[in-house]
């Protein structure tokens, strides 16, 4: 049993540095294209659900380097050429170097087609300019966050959510996407609490869970259940709240492909209570629990109280790759006879996935897939491009543990692609044939990313 004595403290992971938050509307135009599911009979837009949010998380630590995170709600990159536009715009119009800056999107499936290369299908005729007004919000709401930074605290705690589920069901031999009441599920929920002078300024919740709720039948766009765990969130603490999507390949709400809007609101005021409830159970900020003596009544009472505390300074930076290899690709044409007798809408979505998943990512038999490690205090901020299973976090938290360690998928690119685990592939699950990647590239990652860790906790 571990002792404890007078004036010892229960630590709270924390970042100091000078912190900035901005938010731009994000909200795509009515009528763009939205056509984000095969079975789908419709292209446009018909409405919106919830706003869109860009917002802006500007930090500058000991290092005297700006970050900025930008947790935007969108679908994924389809081109690596749409991301590289947006992103390369963002950090012109910033000043930064690709070090300094990571786009996470939401993975909303209900938002507009984020593929410049599909102007000229119903709706596409606004992507271009969408994309462009994405660009300008970024640099928009960077630029204020940095410019408004002020020496402020990053508190890290965690909490659970039952949202998510295991997707991986198999039903007569055949793997299918969907809720598997015999799988398990990472129900971590990691959480920032933004503050400047004992003031709550934002919260940062990072969850992995697809944003699968809303499918083909609902003709609107949507953050999904983001939009309801941020109302929720923001109603209680007065500011806003960022959301990062985590490592989700094989996660999803149990109940999801729906056009019913409300089932998506439901999910989201469940995630938002579960980060509601471990906020709460924080201190007032600054402060840690501190064993401050005995008072002696009918037993003896051990008191701890709320007192200010000092640390989490340091920083360090790493943008890496790693070479992850690829497995043996059929050719479109192949695939398109593999597909001849699906839904002709199915198909076509399939073999346009297929295309822009190749394009500018894959030349040679293996590809370099980028990682961003921020090192802020005692807290770990890991982003890259794909869509990995919940393995990549579950194994970094195990390897550091009492690190917060924030994960992220669908962060800037190019590798817009799945990387699941030896037995997806082994089952023949859709992520497995759907990405270009071989058997084992999500280990790879996985020792990739614990390995930069490791670099930028020791500098």
């Amino acid at each position: 049993m571990t002792s404890t004595a007078i004036g010892d403290r229960i630590r709270i992971p924390r970042t100091r540095a000078r912190i900035g938050i901005a938010r731009r509307d994000i909200t795509p135009p009515l009528g763009i294209r939205a056509k984000n599911w095969g079975p789908a009979d419709w292209e446009r837009s018909e409405g919106a659900h919830r706003p869109f949010e860009l917002t802006a998380l500007a930090l500058t630590s000991s290092d005297d380097r700006p970050r900025v995170l930008l947790a935007v709600d969108g679908t994924w990159w389809r081109r690596v050429a749409d991301e590289q536009g947006v992103r390369g715009a963002i950090l012109a119009g910033l000043g930064l170097e690709p070090d300094q800056l990571m786009l996470s999107l939401s993975h909303t499936h209900a938002g507009a087609v984020l593929c410049a290369a599909d102007a000229h299908l119903p709706g596409g005729e606004l992507i271009p300019g969408y994309l462009e007004a994405l660009a300008v919000a970024g640099i928009a709401a960077g630029r204020e966050a940095l410019d408004t930074a002020r020496d402020g605290l990053i508190e890290w705690t965690s909490g659970r959510s039952t949202l998510a589920a295991d997707r991986e069901l198999d039903v007569d031999g055949r793997a299918l996407v969907g809720y598997n009441p015999s799988g398990a599920a990472d129900d971590t929920v990691t959480i920032g609490r933004i503050s400047v002078d004992g003031v709550v300024r934002a919260t940062l919740v990072n969850y992995a869970c697809h944003p699968t709720t809303l499918a083909w039948q609902n003709r609107e766009v949507s953050p999904d259940y983001v939009g309801a765990m941020r109302e929720i969130v923001e109603s209680a603490t007065a500011a806003p709240c960022l959301f990062v999507q985590g490592a989700s390949g094989e996660l999803a709400p149990r109940e999801q492909y729906t056009g019913d809007v409300g089932v998506a609101d439901r999910h989201g005021r469940s995630l938002g209570h579960a980060v509601l409830a471990a906020l709460d159970a924080l201190p007032t900020p600054g402060d840690e629990l501190t064993l401050e003596g005995v008072v002696e009544s009918g037993a003896p009472l051990a008191i701890w109280a709320g007192r200010s505390v000092d640390g989490g300074e340091g920083a360090a930076v790493s943008l890496s790759s790693v070479e992850l290899p690829l497995r043996d690709l059929p050719t479109m044409d192949e695939l398109a006879e593999e597909w001849k007798d699906i839904d002709p809408r199915s198909r076509e979505e399939r073999l346009g996935r297929a295309r822009n998943l190749r394009d500018g990512y894959i030349d040679g038999p293996t590809v370099q897939h980028p990682v961003w490690v921020w090192r802020l205090g005692d807290a770990i901020i890991v982003g890259h491009p794909g869509e990995a299973y919940s393995l990549l976090q579950t194994t970094l938290r195990d390897r550091f543990p009492g690190t917060p360690i924030v994960v992220m998928n669908l962060t800037n690119g190019p590798g817009f692609v799945y990387l699941p685990t030896r037995d997806a592939y082994d089952r023949g699950a859709y992520q497995a044939w759907q990405t270009p990647l071989a058997p084992g590239a999500l280990e790879l990652l996985v020792e990739h990313a614990a390995a930069a860790i490791a670099d930028v906790l020791d500098r």
